[in-house]
């Protein structure tokens, strides 16, 4: 008997009597069921709302970034058991490094962003503050904070753990409780990686609830403070998209839906140069690789008519070697589609695409299957369709078939072949592979316009690209349009997607005391103890400390000159600076900076470890001969990091603002320093 599948609801699994069948890809064995217990959203949201937002709330950014990366070891040492399910899907070994790896790296991914750029608090200062008044009595600036409500993030068949933890990383740093619902052809992984989660410990209560099966009435109850994310097709995007409550509420909704995705062959690439051949090995391992089951796969080829034939030529070669099969059966590169019903869907759409076309290579190329059972498996051969007018053929701009399906298509002209790639109505990503840096900066602001991602493919690049078909964490993933026109990833940009972002006005000491940072006007902290001697725990925002003044001599400038090796005629010629804006000889910026580090830094040993960088440098009013500065020190931001150092001393990180100004108040240097300053042992 296959084993049941369970949704996790209120901390609790739920499920045991069977209902839908689901079914190994490679060989339509029965596999799993979805439980048939009807779920209780009502149970669902207010327990994301009353147990998990409090819950994420008790921790701060730092601390919530400090448990994906535990989660994500977790999960990574118990790699291989996702891996053996995984094979179930129809995937390859690499297939499901993207899922698997990819999924849990990027966790890792968010959690290193998160404990570099995110403090240790739930508010997330946007600033510079702003001055809004003459006096310097009111400021204003914008905040993020977390929402106080859940996300509800909706999933496609093709990455059933990659899809889940690319959108829970960002909300659960976010502090929003998350309720995530696979596609159910695929669901039995997503559900062997949230149970992984939930028996780590490691999430608070309530961070992540599973649905296995219908969202039911999940999307009427949601409210301004939650948001739903959706990975699928555009039809389906489109239908939630308009769901009444969503738009009563205002509830935030992002899609990121299939495209038409397209890879340009610019005309400056001949069959003898390198990047012909990346070309032709891009479009094959996008249209094999998955099965060609990916959002991001290459789906239309934009070639220059006089290269279609050697391309045709050179892609035939290289898929006749594609083997097909069992991805347990050594040698095999290509797996199955997900199901009968996406091997189904697959057929009927390659024969939209082949009305009025080519096909140069499928199922009658030599097609053969390698392993036991695959006869009733959920293969499909690669296919290249060729159109030889694409400029009036709507179908091949159109019809998609998710699968390791593409068609091929010509043109004359880089704006033709511009013209075609736009005709897709908007996609995640295009790939132009050209050996000319003028034809890249022509082309890519262009195709910019309609695609989420522009990937320049040529010979320098190829040694470290990731591919086409490959988001990274770092970037941000999708697209206008048909793309569903949205935004996932792209770094700390998703975490604040799934935050509110607010103005603030006030006085510069109320809005210091919002964003939880020194902004300038506000009140500071003065005392005999330089803040360079207090400890982390002991330092507070605001600590403060004006310097002496020093007077800036010709002999400093000689001398700053002479080490530095700095001889700029700013410096150092009297006639020809006369004839700047200046009217005169000034000192070096960056001797103003050492003769500020000069005034403010306490020499002996003590809680600061280390300057490891400065922040927002401005040389505002240049400092002449005669000058007299002085600098004021200030706690600006402190994060705790939640580290020590090999000797088990805690550390933290704080950044001081930095204020030089001279003998009429101007001010002359602005920046921040970031310091490691240890706490107490």
């Amino acid at each position: 008997m296959a084993p049941t599948l369970q949704s996790l609801i209120a901390g609790r699994w739920h499920g045991k009597e069977a209902a839908t069948p689901l079914h190994s890809a490679l060989n339509n064995s029965l596999i799993y069921h979805t439980h048939a217990e009807a779920i209780d959203f009502s149970e669902a949201v207010t327990y994301a709302r009353k147990t998990g937002v409090p819950a994420l709330m008790k921790l701060d950014f730092q601390q919530r970034a400090a448990r994906l990366k535990a989660l994500a070891m977790y999960l990574m040492e118990r790699k291989e058991e996702l891996y053996k399910i995984s094979h179930l899907t129809g995937a390859t070994r690499a297939d499901s490094w993207v899922d698997v790896e990819g999924g849990i790296g990027t966790l890792f991914a968010y959690a290193s962003m998160g404990s570099r750029e995110l403090p240790s608090s739930n508010v997330l200062h946007e600033g510079p503050a702003m001055a809004l008044g003459k006096r310097g009595g009111f400021a204003g600036t914008h905040i993020l904070v977390p929402r106080g409500g859940l996300a509800v993030h909706i999933n496609a068949f093709n990455f059933p753990i990659w899809g889940l933890l690319e959108k829970f990383a960002p909300s659960f740093l976010a502090a929003m409780p998350c309720i995530g619902k696979p596609a159910t052809a695929t669901s039995y992984l997503t559900e062997a990686v949230v149970r992984m989660a939930h028996e780590s410990g490691l999430l608070p209560e309530g961070a992540l609830q599973l649905v296995i099966g219908s969202t039911g009435d999940l999307l009427d109850r949601l409210g301004g403070a939650d948001v739903v994310t959706f990975t699928g097709s555009a039809d389906t995007a489109a239908r939630l998209r308009t769901n009444r409550n969503l738009i009563a509420n205002s509830v935030p909704f992002t899609a990121e839906a299939d495209s038409l995705n397209c890879a340009i062959l610019a005309p400056d690439v001949t069959p003898d140069d390198p990047e012909f051949d990346l070309f032709v090995k891009e479009v094959a391992r996008e249209m094999t690789g998955k099965a060609g089951q990916k959002c991001t796969a290459i789906r239309r080829i934009i070639v220059p008519k006089d290269r279609v034939d050697a391309v045709a030529e050179r892609l035939r070669e290289r898929l006749a070697k594609v083997t097909i099969g069992d991805p347990s059966v050594e040698g095999v590169r290509m797996g199955a589609l997900a199901s009968k019903d996406q091997q189904r869907d697959v057929g009927e759409r390659l024969a939209l695409l082949a009305q009025g076309n080519e096909i140069v290579f499928g199922e009658k190329d030599g097609y053969k299957l390698v392993g036991e059972g695959v006869a009733e498996g959920a293969f499909f051969s690669p296919t290249l369709v060729l159109c030889r007018n694409a400029g009036s053929n709507d179908a091949v701009h159109d019809v998609e078939a998710f699968g390791p399906v593409s068609t091929m298509m010509t043109y004359e002209g880089i704006d033709e072949a511009l013209e075609l790639a736009a005709r897709g109505k908007g996609s995640l990503v295009s790939t132009l592979v050209t050996k000319d840096p003028k034809t890249a900066a022509y082309a890519v602001p262009i195709a910019a316009a309609s695609h989420g991602r522009v990937h320049i493919l040529e010979r320098e690049s190829s040694v470290d690209s990731t591919g086409h078909g490959s988001p990274l964490p770092q970037l941000k993933h999708g697209g206008p349009g048909r793309a569903g026109g949205g935004e996932e990833l792209g770094g700390i940009r998703a975490v604040r997607h799934f935050l509110q972002r607010a103005a603030v006005q006030g006085s510069p000491t109320m809005l210091a005391a919002v964003t939880g940072e020194y902004v300038r006007g506000a009140a500071v902290n003065e005392s005999e103890v330089h803040p360079f001697r207090r400890h982390f725990e002991d330092l507070k925002i605001g600590d403060s400390l004006l310097t002496h003044r020093r007077t800036v001599s010709e002999a400093d400038i000689v001398n700053f000159g002479g080490v530095s090796g700095d001889y700029f005629y700013m410096h150092f010629d009297d006639i020809a600076a006369k004839d700047t804006q200046f009217g005169k000889r000034i000192a070096h910026g960056y001797f103003v900076l050492s003769a500020a580090a000069g005034l403010f830094v306490s020499p002996a040993p003590g809680p600061v470890l280390a300057n490891y960088g400065l922040d927002n440098l401005r040389f505002i009013t240049p400092v002449a001969i005669g000058d007299t500065i002085r600098a004021r020190l200030t706690c600006k931001r402190k994060v705790d990091r939640n580290r020590t150092d090999d000797k088990g001393l805690g550390q933290g990180v704080v950044a001081w603002d930095v204020q030089v100004t001279n003998q009429n108040d101007e001010l002359v240097a602005s920046y921040d320093i970031l310091t490691l300053v240890s706490k107490h042992a």
